[in-house]
């Protein structure tokens, strides 16, 4: 039997990037609950600890080909 996600997946993946964002959001906005101040608040300080991280030398992250990659990796392990 066909995986119904996979078959998903892939036709999203074959759209235009604009149509692949509009359908990334819409599936985001889908799922997540409403914002909350203290989560809202913990996220901001989050990215502000790895912007310093980053000006002070650290990690300066990884290429979006790479992390894409090893996000497709583990979907494709579930």
């Amino acid at each position: 039997m066909a995986d119904p996600t996979q078959d998903i997946l892939a036709a999203a993946l074959s759209l235009p990037e604009a149509e692949r964002l509009k359908v990334a959001s819409e599936l985001l906005a889908s799922v997540e609950e409403p914002y909350e101040d203290a989560w809202n608040a913990a996220w901001i300080e989050e990215l502000e600890r790895r912007e310093q991280a980053v000006r002070d030398g650290g990690s300066g992250g990884n290429a979006w080909a790479e992390v894409r990659a090893r996000v497709i990796a583990r979907l494709g392990a579930r």
